[in-house]
């Protein structure tokens, strides 16, 4: 049997050995972005993993809100989704929002799967790792996010639920799952927020 092709490398960009760009962190009771317009007019990218293998989508769905008196995300991924599996497996995700000239690469990292081509190393990105002070398990603790955003959410996965067809409206159903592959829906408490 033949091996399958591994994923064809995109062109990489040389990260000299400089300070890391400069984060504030701030408190997530003190976003004031518009983020109807950051989630779907502009996107944002979900990212989950390590430093050795990690992977990212762009994502036009979600919420942010407060449940159970926490500050939380709501995320929205399709398993046949590379990013999924990512999710799935791990502890922490990031969400990532970049400026507006970053849309060339937003869209390709929506149009393009981690399993085609070599997203750990897309042009113009350059990541970092955060690791949680309160875990104790290795990778699960951490996890990585884009030193060009210019707002980054850690978020630790405290809640997971295949979407019901059986509660969608059947419209819904019509215009978004005709194939299956329904949502996962996928709730975190955002543990850090950091901004430029």
């Amino acid at each position: 049997m033949t091996p399958s092709p591994s994923p064809s490398p995109l062109p990489t960009q040389s990260t000299p050995q400089q300070s890391q760009p400069l984060f504030t962190e701030i408190s997530p009771y003190k976003l004031t972005q518009n983020f109807f317009s950051l989630i779907h007019h502009d996107s944002f990218l979900i990212t989950a993993g390590t430093q050795e293998k990690f992977n990212m989508m762009t994502a036009g769905w979600g919420g942010i809100g407060i449940l159970w008196n926490l500050p939380v995300v709501y995320l929205f991924i399709r398993p046949s989704r590379y990013t999924y599996e990512f999710v799935e497996n791990h502890t922490f995700c990031t969400l990532n929002f970049f400026s507006s000239s970053f849309k060339k690469t937003l869209n390709l990292c929506g149009t393009k799967s981690g399993r085609d081509i070599d997203k750990m190393h897309v042009e113009g990105l350059t990541t970092s790792e955060y690791v949680s002070s309160n875990e104790s398990e290795g990778e699960k603790g951490s996890t990585v996010y884009f030193n060009e955003a210019n707002l980054v959410l850690i978020c630790e996965k405290i809640y997971y639920q295949d979407l019901n067809a059986d509660v969608i409206p059947p419209s819904i159903m019509q215009k978004y799952y005709q194939k299956g592959d329904i949502h996962k829906q996928y709730i975190g408490k955002i543990t850090k927020a950091f901004r430029k």
